[in-house]
């Protein structure tokens, strides 16, 4: 595995990297264990507070150890998956009975702690000890499948196998805290899930993802896929006469099919001027004076009915007066052969209303 991603992803933390939390740069085993718990199915936004509060009213292990029940629970009120409390209290007792409130100081005798799996315990092995482990959170999962190009799906033994092993050969075993940290605030704020600031990243020009179109496709989840209903945008760009195509990835529906360049959303985001330079801008670095929106108003939403869900679908018509980098090697065909290419039903639902005395001509 190539140095130059562990090399520019540190450039990238030290020079730009502004992400600000309070548990950040802790080295206390404590402290880093407890945001990680509050952190598990909770926002950091969310989780802040609650983080500051049990700080406060539980300074160390031995504090919380000590606790009421009722008390812990009454503070963790609002934060849910109450099992996550339980544990919390039952390893702070059992890590001040055992051991006097000093935390394993092993990748082992950390993961042997209830509640604390693989990810917890490379996390504060890492923050804590600078201990060589990776840590694979969603953040380093996208991160990694896209810039190495990889589809195994994550949610997968395979996958988690395969990102395990990335992860690992990529970790500088004398900076492992510091690496951690950049590559999940890099998934965080630069490659993020939805509309991700390539423009921004000093790594897209060797990202595999970036460099044949398929930043939004990646990575691949089996759980994102058996979502009973899914949001689909599919941008359609136009230069001169020709449009351009993607084809779509494996392990996902319509494998192998052509499609528009396609954003997939947790929920339809409003339509706007606004909404289409923010991705212009952040995935592609068109200025507002390179495209013109060419739609007759809002997009009309397409539907389509697969076994076991529905994709709903936009598509917005794009005239760009420049091709954009990351578009210069792709695929740009006529209005005539467009029906050389197979598309899903949804797409030619599209086609179809649209295609003939339209923008698509």
């Amino acid at each position: 595995m190539s140095t130059y991603f562990t090399q520019q992803l540190l450039k990238w933390n030290n020079s730009a990297n502004h992400r600000e939390m309070p548990w950040k740069g802790e080295s206390d085993p404590y402290k880093i264990w407890l945001s990680e718990v509050i952190l598990q199915q909770t926002r950091v936004d969310q989780g802040w507070a609650y983080y500051e509060k049990f700080i406060k009213a539980y300074p160390t292990v031995q504090d919380l150890a000590k606790a009421k029940d009722e008390k812990v629970f009454k503070l963790w009120e609002g934060l849910g998956y109450y099992n996550r409390c339980r544990n919390l209290l039952h390893t702070a007792r059992q890590i001040s009975n055992l051991s006097k409130g000093v935390f394993p100081n092993t990748y082992d005798g950390l993961l042997a702690l209830k509640g604390i799996g693989p990810y917890t315990a490379a996390a504060i092995a890492s923050f804590a000890f600078n201990l060589p482990y990776a840590v694979v959170d969603g953040n380093v999962f996208r991160v990694l499948s896209r810039f190495y190009g990889v589809s195994t799906p994550t949610d997968t033994k395979e996958g988690i196998t395969t990102f395990n092993l990335i992860a690992e050969q990529n970790l500088p075993k004398d900076q492992a805290g510091l690496y951690n940290q950049a590559i999940m605030d890099f998934g965080a704020t630069v490659c993020k899930p939805s509309n991700p600031d390539c423009v921004a990243c000093n790594l897209s020009s060797k990202c595999v993802a970036f460099n044949v179109n398929k930043v939004n496709q990646l990575p691949v989840k089996l759980k994102r896929i058996s979502k009973k209903k899914r949001y689909f945008d599919f941008f359609c760009f136009k230069f001169k006469d020709s449009w351009m195509l993607q084809q779509r990835g494996e392990g996902d529906v319509w494998n192998g099919l052509f499609q528009f360049y396609m954003m997939e959303q947790d929920r339809m985001p409003e339509f706007s001027d606004h909404y289409i330079a923010s991705v212009l801008t952040h995935q592609f670095a068109v200025p507002l004076n390179q495209w013109k929106y060419i739609g007759a108003g809002k997009p009309v939403l397409y539907k389509q009915l697969l076994t076991h869900q529905t994709i709903e679908a936009r598509f917005i018509c794009i005239q760009l007066s420049k091709v954009p980098k990351m578009l210069q090697n792709a695929l740009w065909v006529k209005p005539k052969q467009l029906s050389k290419y197979a598309f899903p039903k949804i797409i030619n639902d599209f086609l179809v209303t649209f295609h003939h005395g339209s923008a698509l001509e």
